[in-house]
């Protein structure tokens, strides 16, 4: 007969959330969490973690996985490949875009994302959306009824031809979030300025990759943040601000938390460990970085770090938009000297994110290991309505953990990792922490080096309406123009 209480006992794990640190046992049951205490009793399966850091899963909330384009590039990873390459770098959950093309409906850019999803995902995924053509029915059908069947969070972009809104179009989006109870998230530069400045920069044969981080200047995105800041003040709604790359942009974030308002940030690896002098690279090197906003500098580090560590930013995602540097349909789809503006934009990371934060944040004393829990998963599942079935480790919660290694010295080599990317930009980096084991609902998908997850065990995660997308009680702030509406 078998005798055993759980599926699974982890025991003599050293535990972190996002607000404590204790040591337990943790019993899990049907893929969730069911018991934290000592000494529990036995297992059909054990692991002992061994006095280590066990932390939750993380949530990587800004991905790109198997995304359509308009120029005719692919991207590397699909839902297995990318999932797998997650899993393997610690994360549990992952939220990537189901992207409304101009003349679609976002009813249709769902289902084609179901489409290539489901079945696929090696550990759990839910949607964004991407609102790229708010006609009427878009706005006053679509939206309502796609937030109610649990599509809660909205992208906008104010630059790219394809997918950028104007202000009024904007202020149309955000109202629905605002009644609807939706998480609006924007990405932030100055389109107008952009274009202006790549035309006189490509007239004068200015074509080469560094120059794609010249013609986006940090002037650029603190502008457009400060619009966007701006929009959600006028409505009085939360917005979150993506990939976060500069100084400038940070304070104007600070600035608007410490007015009261419901604003919250997001940065990425590539804005901590890559400057502008990786775009300036021997021939088209520096097309492996090209990303947007791109690397800034020194200082805009130094500030990014600052805003992960004051909690100005709440989120760090990996913004993984994989695309290969050999490859005709990816970074070099525009030749292989062709110029930045045919250059695919994002870089690969999904697998790296937490490794490069837990070593050179939490190991060298930057962040403490309460804040990495708290922008790695836990403000993520609460900002995009996944919390606390993810996000942490509590009684009830999903069984998503990882038991970390932080006694090793390794360098990052592509070849010991698990996208379909043929390079990565941290390439020879050293670092100092890795995960040991990942657990994703009770089973272990990642163990000592291998993955040992299957193609299909990932579940799509119906998302909550989140609490931090509800306005605020507008004490002392009247808005009578909001009143008359």
């Amino acid at each position: 007969m078998d005798t055993a209480t759980f599926d699974l006992v982890i025991r003599n794990a050293h535990i972190a959330t996002a607000t404590d640190i204790f040591d337990a046992d943790i019993g899990i049951r049907d893929g969730r969490i069911e018991a934290l205490a000592q000494r529990l009793p036995p297992g059909r399966e054990e692991i002992d973690a061994a006095g280590r850091w066990v932390l939750p899963g993380g949530v990587d909330a800004h991905c790109h996985l198997a995304q359509p384009t308009d120029d005719g590039s692919v991207f590397a990873d699909d839902f297995f490949t990318g999932t797998r390459s997650a899993a393997c770098g610690g994360t549990t959950t992952v939220m990537p875009f189901a992207l409304q093309k101009k003349g679609a409906t976002l009813e249709e850019s769902v289902a084609n994302y179901h489409a290539v999803s489901d079945g696929e995902a090696c550990i759990d995924y839910a949607f964004h959306l991407i609102v790229a053509d708010p006609t009427p029915d878009v706005v006053e059908r679509e939206l309502p009824q796609l937030i109610e069947r649990g599509y809660t969070s909205l992208k906008l972009y104010m630059t790219y031809d394809d997918l950028k809104l104007d202000d009024r179009q904007i202020l149309d989006v955000l109202s629905i979030a605002r009644r609807e109870g939706g998480m609006t998230m924007i990405h932030a530069e100055n389109t107008d300025c952009i274009a202006w400045l790549t035309e006189r920069m490509l007239a004068k044969g200015l074509s080469a990759p560094k120059f794609h981080g010249l013609s986006r200047p940090v002037v650029v995105e603190r502008e457009a943040t400060h619009r966007a800041i701006s929009l959600g003040e006028f409505l009085d709604t939360p917005v979150l601000i993506v990939h976060v790359s500069s100084e400038e942009a940070t304070a104007q974030i600070r600035d608007a938390q410490s007015r009261g308002l419901s604003v919250y940030g997001e940065t990425c690896p590539q804005y901590l460990f890559l400057t502008a002098a990786d775009l300036d690279q021997p021939g088209h090197e520096g097309a492996k970085c090209i990303c947007s906003p791109p690397p800034r500098d020194a200082s805009s580090q130094q500030a990014i770090w600052d805003g992960l560590s004051n909690g100005t930013f709440q989120v760090f995602s990996s913004d993984h938009a994989p695309f290969r540097y050999n490859d005709p349909k990816g970074k070099q789809i525009g030749g292989s000297d062709g110029n930045f503006t045919h250059v695919p934009n994002g870089i690969p990371g999904i697998e790296t994110r937490l490794p490069l934060l837990f070593s050179e944040g939490v190991m060298t004393g930057r962040i403490d290991i309460n804040r990495f829990v708290s922008v790695t998963s836990t403000e993520p599942a609460k900002i995009y309505g996944l919390y606390p079935r993810k996000g942490t480790i509590c009684i009830g919660a999903d069984a998503d953990l990882v038991i970390w290694n932080t006694d090793i010295d390794m360098t990052i080599r592509n070849d010991r990792l698990h996208h379909n990317v043929d390079y990565t930009p941290y390439e020879g980096r050293h670092l100092r922490a890795w995960p040991a084991i990942t657990v994703c609902r009770g089973v272990t998908v990642y163990q000592d080096g291998e993955f040992t997850g299957s193609k299909g065990f990932g579940e799509y995660q119906r998302c909550d309406r989140p609490t931090p997308a509800k306005p605020k009680p507008q004490f002392g702030r009247p808005t009578p123009w909001l009143d008359v509406l």
